[in-house]
């Protein structure tokens, strides 16, 4: 192997959680390489079509496993290309949950207040924006007023998206053609490549093992960029500390797949997964009672009519965010565009008996498409997610081309978690079908079981060994110089978007993991401004005591 590439840090994955390590390990002086199983795609390359082979394919990951099914990112800038830009910052309550432990399952070293600066610094970063009603979506708007008519409040949801730059075309989930939405492309991945980092896309990490002198050798394979059955090709690389950020779905299946060389993983590796308690509802709006009960209008055209216009997420109902209440108990509920595909297979037609997501019905509200509201509804969940086997390469068992997958994951909702869905579930109907506004049903599990966009906890940080997998620094437990920083760190639900915590998490991750790299001989330094070259976050940032494991 004396012939192998070298590098001071591997980063396998470049969504939030490699990208903001990456820019600041280069920016300190550390050779810093990034190897993303997904292709390079430009703002050129992002097509206006869900069509198969577009981007909409090249840029998703779509694993099907039993119980679960899993929709993340696949391309260089990972899930925050395909996200829709959301960035709340998570409930206090969420860092003093107990979940299926018993017990709180967050590090104490970590609270709400204690992350405060971390996500400051994020927010200037990308940066976020926060949105007044003027910015909002139809849809937002639509949802906002059933919300006020029902006696509930609504909030513009603050988003990762720059509005003067935004033409609301509302296909941002795959790829923003315009840079209007602020992914890791326009931010910390540009500021790592100025400072030297190395971007290898379509390389697929497989295993990982120890070399001689107590570093890392990561086996790659190359993908071919049409068809991801496809290697064309295998690598190897040595790096002196490894950053796994390969999303939720694949870290924990890279460090099973790697056992085998470095020895037992901690137990929390590959279990204690969580969808973020999310299930998705459709709404089939009456125009008519619109423009009598909420006396909404437009000044030409239909009354609503405007699911497909706008952009993501803009407006939340977050009443249950309330740590007065039991766990399982608090959700927020989020009007949500989900674009053709998925969405029009997995809706219900409201009322009768389930399933009702095919048939003569469903052909009739399928005609009513741009009628209909989605709202996305986030829960605490039991973490009951655990994966079995790795299969030979990747995370999945490749059953297309590119996105579809078959995966190991296996997710058993326990009681908690289907009683959270049903009151959220409950509230969703009761605001929606007050005075006939219009009617709703949840997403049907019958076809991909139950389903997540925001995937979190399968290689979680935590304070027992028993039931993490990393310590509060993010290092792999009994595994010196491997660190997770990506959303399978987060130890649970969020009941919120959770990107804005990823990414404040994986900065917070940065000092000890450059700590770490000076033990091993790199030279390198903590303390960049944040990609725009604002200081703001730093300052606050360096008030901290930033010991190990803080």
């Amino acid at each position: 192997m004396s012939n192998a590439d070298k590098t001071d840090v591997v980063i396998v994955g470049s969504g939030f959680g490699g990208s903001i390590p990456a820019y600041h390990l280069a920016a300190g002086g550390a050779k810093v390489t990034v190897l993303e199983r997904g292709p390079w795609l430009a703002a050129a390359d992002f097509e206006h079509d869900y069509l198969l082979g577009s981007s909409y394919t090249r840029a998703f990951d779509f694993v099907v496993g039993d119980g679960m099914s899993v929709l993340g990112g696949n391309c260089v800038g990972g899930g925050s290309v395909v996200y829709f830009a959301a960035m709340p910052r998570a409930p206090k309550f969420v860092f003093e949950r107990h979940g299926s432990i018993g017990r709180r399952m967050w590090p104490k070293a970590i609270s709400r207040d204690s992350l405060e600066p971390w996500y400051d610094r994020v927010d200037e970063s990308i940066p976020v924006s926060k949105q007044d009603w003027s910015d909002v979506s139809y849809a937002g708007g639509l949802w906002a007023a059933a919300c006020n008519h029902s006696g509930r409040t609504a909030n513009p949801a603050p988003v990762a998206v720059d509005n003067d730059t935004c033409v609301n075309c509302n296909f941002m989930m795959a790829g923003c053609k315009f840079d209007a939405k602020r992914s890791m492309l326009t931010n910390y991945l540009p500021a790592a490549l100025s400072h030297g980092a190395e971007i290898r896309p379509l390389h697929e990490v497989q295993r990982l093992e120890r070399t001689e002198d107590g570093g890392y050798r990561v086996h790659f394979d190359i993908v071919d960029e049409e068809d991801y059955r496809v290697h064309t090709g295998t690598g190897v690389i040595e790096a002196k500390i490894v950053i796994i950020a390969a999303g939720a779905g694949a870290t924990p299946v890279i460090l099973q797949r790697s056992e085998a060389a470095l020895g037992t993983m901690p137990h929390g590796v590959g279990r204690y997964f969580s969808g973020n308690g999310e299930r998705l509802n459709t709404a089939i709006i009456d125009e008519d009672r619109v423009r009598e009960v909420l006396g909404l209008s437009r000044e030409d055209g239909p009354i609503y009519s405007a699911n497909h216009i706008g952009k993501g997420p803009t407006v939340a109902n977050w009443d249950k965010l309330d740590g007065s209440l039991p766990e399982y108990e608090r959700y927020s509920l989020e009007q949500l565009y989900f674009p053709p595909g998925l969405g029009t297979i997995l809706a219900q037609v409201p009322g009768g008996e389930e399933p009702r997501w095919f048939g003569a019905e469903k052909k009739e509200i399928l005609k009513k498409w741009a009628n209909w509201l989605t709202i996305f509804l986030m829960t605490e969940d039991d973490n009951e997610g655990v994966f079995g086997t790795p299969p030979p390469t990747g995370n999945a068992y490749r059953i297309s081309q590119q996105m579809l997958g078959r995966g190991s994951l296996r997710y058993d909702p326990t009681t908690n978690t289907r009683r959270g869905w049903a009151l959220a579930d409950a509230d969703c109907k009761a605001i929606i079908e007050k005075d006939g506004i219009g009617t709703v049903a949840p997403w049907t599990n019958d076809v991909v079981g139950a389903y997540t966009v925001h995937p979190l906890a399968s290689c979680r940080i935590g304070d027992d060994p028993a039931t993490s997998a990393l310590y509060a620094n993010h290092e792999l437990r009994n595994h010196p110089g491997i660190f997770v920083t990506d959303s399978s760190a987060v130890p649970g639900a969020l009941t919120v978007n959770p990107a804005m915590t990823i990414a404040a998490l994986a900065e917070r991750s940065v000092p000890s993991i450059v700590r770490a790299a000076q033990a091993r001989g790199i030279d390198v330094k903590y303390g960049a401004p944040a990609p725009d070259g604002s200081i703001t976050g730093r300052r606050a940032v360096s008030k901290l005591d930033l010991v190990a494991g803080n």
